[in-house]
């Protein structure tokens, strides 16, 4: 159990084609790694375990990760009969009647889902502490938060639960969780992965993975990604992401900035964490200036809460449409987003959307300059648990204001439709995990998985593992 646990899901994948192993003998052992472990972490809010073991029994698709089991966060990816939440407490006993499509992709590579990870009410958190489920414990300090909203997800996968597991990006619900559990998280451009309806944040969430390794996530990019004619934003498919990491790395421009966009103090160890990295790339041959794009960030944050609030006033006119009294349910923070968005007019979503033009030129218009951004991930190491339900601080101006303070650049990356990862290379004095954020143009990420891959060969991380881990506890 402990031995698989440390395999990323290629590896995994591999002993089956080799016959070394058997899907229901890896499904066997992450169940029993979820039981060993989940107790303490809260990351699985739904077990799938009986249906895992009778796909993993019968015949499975012949694709790139045949029998690796794998996790999908309880937010979208709806799955046929199986309990979909989205972690609010208005929808604790859904149950999906279809499969969305990103869930018939995994299908159709093999892999085998052992149940649905913990996410905040409807995605709306950096932090993962539903009121329905209660909070997810970061392996690395269980008084700490996994990150959010994908923070199930970053948990299992550093904890050695699984090897990757779902997770989704409206503001860097990928890339907060992978920072505070000190795993990789890329989140692809805008189009790159057919999302379906509703689009709610419009373009501005996608789909993806959170993983311990570079090529898992490559692979598992491959698996989703496509081409969608009927979709308002599409990226034309551009070969294997995971066949361009054996392209060497060429010479890249790449632009270090620690300076948090809207004046955040960032935390000495966020920036040392960049400003390493900067000279590390350097030493490995990129060009590294300092340098960041002209940001207006009031005018951004005007967008963003047109956004962010117009897309809960959606969600929660659907839910009370479909299932009145839905409304009350709602934690506060999302019923007074709602409140928010359904007074917003037609003309304000006119000036964000001028707004959101202007902003997304400046951000071009960089990375017509330089090929990469590289910032901190986040403005401080993982929080504890219950920072964002201080007493005093009103429930919006944590929902829309305190986020934004600790995760300034995510929000950037999803106006402007980039690609953007968070990289474990630094952790603590004191043990915590802090990534670095690498941005790049939409539409660029061959080019930033290879960048990743240049630093995961030169700073490895797969051998660090945090003290709540199945290959911790079995040392």
């Amino acid at each position: 159990m402990s031995e698989l646990a440390t395999l990323d899901a290629l590896a995994q994948a591999e002993l089956v084609k080799a016959g070394e192993t058997t899907p229901a003998e890896l499904v066997a052992a992450a169940i029993a790694r979820i039981e060993r472990l989940d107790p303490e972490l809260n990351s699985v809010v739904i077990e799938t375990f009986d249906r895992a073991r009778t796909a993993a029994a019968g015949p499975l698709p012949d694709g790139p990760l045949a029998g690796v089991p794998f996790l999908l966060k309880d937010l979208g990816a709806a799955w046929a009969g199986v309990r979909q939440t989205n972690g609010s407490r208005a929808l604790a006993d859904n149950v999906a009647t279809h499969d969305d499509e990103i869930v018939l992709r995994y299908r159709s590579a093999g892999l085998v889902a052992v149940g649905r990870t913990n996410t905040p009410e409807l995605g709306n958190s950096s932090t993962t502490e539903p009121e329905l489920f209660g909070p997810t414990h970061n392996p690395w300090r269980p008084d700490r938060t996994p990150g959010g909203s994908s923070g199930g997800s970053a948990a299992a996968v550093a904890a050695g639960l699984v090897p990757a597991a779902h997770g989704s990006d409206g503001g860097g619900s990928i890339r907060t969780p992978a920072s505070c559990c000190g795993v990789f998280g890329l989140k692809p451009s805008r189009g790159r992965v057919p999302l379906g309806l509703p689009d709610v944040l419009l373009g501005w969430s996608v789909h993806h993975a959170i993983t311990r390794s570079v090529r898992d996530s490559a692979v598992l990019l491959d698996v989703i990604s496509d081409f969608d004619r009927a979709a308002l934003w599409s990226v034309p498919p551009d070969g294997s992401f995971l066949e361009a990491l054996a392209t060497p790395t060429e010479s890249l421009r790449v632009a270090v900035s620690v300076n948090a966009p809207n004046g955040a103090a960032v935390d000495p160890t966020c920036s040392h964490a960049a400003l390493a990295t900067a000279e590390l790339l350097a030493a490995l041959g990129h060009d590294v200036d300092h340098a960041e794009p002209v940001i207006d960030w009031d005018a951004f944050f005007r967008v963003y809460v047109v956004v962010v609030a117009g897309a809960y006033a959606a969600l929660a006119t659907g839910l009370e449409a479909s299932r009145p009294g839905s409304y009350d349910l709602l934690e506060r923070a999302n019923q007074l987003a709602a409140d928010q968005g359904n007074n917003l007019s037609a003309g304000d979503y006119v000036c964000a959307m001028e707004d959101m033009q202007r902003i997304n030129r400046a951000i071009g218009d960089f990375f017509g300059r330089y090929d990469v951004w590289l910032t901190p991930t986040l403005t401080r190491p993982p929080i504890e648990l219950g920072s964002f339900d201080e007493p005093g601080r009103h429930p919006l101006e944590t929902f829309l204001g305190f986020d934004a303070e600790w995760n300034p650049w995510h929000p950037l990356a999803n106006c402007s439709g980039s690609t953007s990862a968070s990289v474990p290379l630094h952790w603590t004095d004191d043990g915590l995990p802090v990534g670095v954020q690498l941005t790049m143009a939409p539409g660029s990420e061959a080019r930033l998985l290879r960048l990743a891959a240049q630093l995961e060969e030169a700073q490895p991380w797969h051998n660090r593992w945090p003290p709540l881990s199945i290959p911790a506890l079995a040392v």
